[in-house]
């Protein structure tokens, strides 16, 4: 049987590099649109950062998080900018052009 946080994993290893998913709607796809707050806690135990891309989940508006499990706001921006996602302003992804479309 496969377990909470393995669908959480699954769905956000299909975020392409270039965008981002808001944890709502990783909730949502992995079977549960209320798992938002779950969503949160499996990214910050992720057991393979390299494989999970788990910076590209930032908040339905934007933001990214304060509690950025691998060092902290500042690198999940790096992280995203690497990636090609632009911000409308220092802490918030423009999710019109970036969110990432299922």
């Amino acid at each position: 049987m496969t377990s909470t946080f393995e669908l959480i994993y699954d769905v956000v290893k299909q975020i392409p590099k270039g965008k981002v998913a808001s944890y709502g709607q990783v909730a949502a796809l992995a079977g549960n649109p209320r798992w938002a707050r779950v969503v949160g806690y499996a990214l910050h135990v992720n057991p393979d950062p390299e494989g999970i891309p788990c910076y590209r989940v930032v908040t339905k508006d934007g933001r990214v998080s304060d509690a950025f499990a691998f060092g902290g706001g500042n690198e999940q921006i790096a992280l995203l900018k690497a990636d090609g996602i632009e911000f409308i302003d220092e802490t918030h992804v423009d999710m019109e052009r970036f969110q990432w479309r299922t």
